[in-house]
C-alpha cells in the first residue's frame, strides 16, 4: 500500500486532513482520541466542507459553491463564504455562530473560538474583510470589521470589536479594541489567558475612581476641621469660606 501511486491532489488532501486532526488534539485539552475529533468536532467539519466550496468557487461554480456553504452552515453553525481563504492547521473551537466573509483571509495555525465574526464594512466589490496572519488567536464573540490586518501571533480578547489593524504579537481588548499588551517578538506559550490580560483603560478608570475617593475623604476632613474651628454650620463650611469680609460671595 505504501508503494502505491497516489494522485498529488489526493495526497495533499490527506496530509491536510491529518494536520487538521492534529491541530484539534493539540489545541483542545478535551479531545480524547482521533475518532472523537473526526466524528464530534463541527469546527473541523466546517473547514472540510469549506474546502469543497472554495474549490468549486475557484472553478467558477458559484451557485454550487454557495449551496455547499449553505449546507455547511446548516450542519455546523459556521458560515464561511466560499470565496474566503483559509490557511492550514486552523482550529475552530466549538464554532457556533462564526461568520467569515468573502474577502477574508485566515493564515496558518489560527485559532477561532465561537461567535467570531470577520465582517466587511463596504458595499463595494473589493477587499472589505480582515486579513488574519499566522498564529493569531481570536477569543469568543470577537468582531473584526473591515480590510484590517491582524499581525502574526496577535491575540484578540473575547468580546472585542476590532476596527483597526493590530500589530504582530500584540494583545487587544475592549470596544473598540485597544492594545493591552505589546509582545516582544516571541511566540506566546499559551493561546489566550484572559485572567492575565491587563486592560490599560480599565486601569486608568480604576485610578480615577480611587483618586475621587481620596478627594472626597480630604474634603470631608476639611469640613470637619472648619466646623471644629467655629465656621457657621448653617451655611455650610465651604460657602462660608467663600464669602468676603463684607458678606458678598466671591465671583
Amino acid at each position: 500500500m505504501r508503494n502505491m501511486w497516489v494522485p498529488e491532489g489526493i495526497r495533499r488532501a490527506i496530509e491536510r486532513f491529518r494536520e487538521d486532526i492534529q491541530a484539534a488534539l493539540e489545541n483542545d485539552p478535551a479531545a480524547r482520541s482521533v475518532w472523537e475529533v473526526i466524528l464530534c468536532y463541527p469546527g473541523l467539519h466546517a473547514l472540510w466542507l469549506h474546502r469543497v466550496a472554495h474549490f468549486l468557487w475557484k472553478k467558477r461554480r458559484y451557485l454550487l459553491a454557495r449551496l455547499v456553504s449553505h449546507l455547511n452552515r446548516a450542519l455546523t453553525g459556521v458560515e464561511i463564504h466560499p470565496g474566503a481563504r483559509i490557511g492550514r492547521r486552523v482550529f475552530i473551537d466549538h464554532g457556533m455562530g462564526i461568520v467569515i466573509g468573502e474577502t477574508a483571509e485566515v493564515g496558518d495555525d489560527v485559532i477561532l473560538y465561537q461567535g467570531v465574526v470577520l465582517g466587511g464594512t463596504s458595499r463595494q466589490k473589493t477587499k472589505r474583510h480582515p486579513t488574519v496572519c499566522n498564529g493569531v488567536v481570536i477569543g469568543a464573540g470577537a468582531i473584526l470589521l473591515g480590510p484590517i490586518t491582524v499581525g502574526e501571533h496577535a491575540r484578540i480578547g473575547a468580546g472585542s470589536v476590532v476596527v483597526r489593524s493590530v500589530p504582530a504579537y500584540a494583545t487587544v481588548v475592549g470596544v473598540p479594541a485597544h492594545v493591552a499588551r505589546l509582545g516582544n517578538g516571541a511566540r506566546p506559550e499559551t493561546a489566550l489567558e484572559h485572567n492575565r490580560i491587563t486592560d490599560p483603560l480599565a486601569n486608568a478608570l480604576e485610578e480615577i475612581a480611587q483618586r475621587y475617593v481620596e478627594l472626597e475623604e480630604r474634603v470631608a476632613r476639611l469640613e470637619r476641621r472648619l466646623l471644629g474651628e467655629g465656621v457657621c454650620a448653617e451655611e455650610g463650611p465651604l460657602p462660608a469660606l467663600l464669602k468676603e469680609p463684607d458678606g458678598k460671595e466671591e465671583v
